[in-house]
């Protein structure tokens, strides 16, 4: 009774817009309730409560991975507001968005480029415009997944990157498309900021394909010949505990 309510209410007003604005035929209520009702069990098949479905996984030992969309600062709380999405896109929207405990999360992944990309508007302290764009977007394929634009492109910003492992809790960090990187001569870091301004610290390239290495040693023996040389790399190699 209450759905039958719902949809006589709100034919009556759609109704009107079909007809004068649209010059569309009207919607029969009952041939839209009807329409509904047959999706009824189609839907009770992929319908649950998650946060029990997820207690009952959790008590059986189950492996669970829960993998966040978006980056820490489009965070509707901590991100650079007012360009931030709708939704908790840090770890802790784990717990706010599926109902299981802070406590149940073994293990934080932090997932950052080699360099940093932002889509629409907002704070980019460390964005590019030269040559260094438009290779970077174009090796990276740096275009929005749903919307297709361009993304902005810039340097990698270790302020932040800080910021969102504290903000995250994170046990590991994963530094993904350093290939992008390659053949570049010259890469800058953004180590912190003066007067808004960010302050690079640079380092040679390692000016060599990094697209085909698949295990830890390799990519710290690349940058042997660079060392020997005695100039700063650009490499960060990430000591195990």
């Amino acid at each position: 009774a209450a759905l039958e309510k719902k949809v006589k209410n709100l034919l009556e007003v759609h109704n009107k817009i079909l007809v004068h604005l649209h010059k569309s035929k009207l919607c029969d209520p009952q041939e839209t309730l009807d329409s509904l009702l047959r999706f009824k069990n189609f839907y009770k098949k992929y319908s649950a409560d998650i946060s029990e479905l997820i207690q009952e996984w959790h008590e059986s030992n189950h492996s669970l991975l829960f993998e966040g969309a978006q980056g820490t600062f489009l965070d509707i709380d901590h991100g650079t507001y007012p360009y931030v999405t709708s939704s908790s896109t840090t770890a802790g929207g784990v717990s706010t968005g599926l109902g299981i405990g802070p406590k149940s999360i073994d293990k934080v992944i932090g997932i950052s480029k080699a360099y940093a990309t932002r889509v629409g508007e907002g704070p980019f302290p460390t964005e590019v415009f030269d040559q260094i764009l438009k290779e970077i977007s174009s090796r990276g394929n740096e275009f929005g997944a749903t919307t297709g634009r361009p993304r902005r492109c810039g340097w990698l910003d270790l302020v932040l990157l800080k910021k969102a492992i504290f903000l995250n809790s994170v046990d590991s960090l994963c530094l993904t498309k350093i290939d992008i990187l390659d053949s570049f001569e010259e890469i800058n870091l953004c180590i912190d900021y003066k007067d808004n301004k960010p302050i690079y610290k640079r380092f040679d390239g390692w000016m060599q394909n990094t697209s085909q290495i698949k295990k830890y040693l390799s990519l710290i023996h690349i940058s042997e010949p660079t060392r020997r040389r005695g100039n700063s790399y650009a490499v960060i190699c990430l000591k195990k505990k």
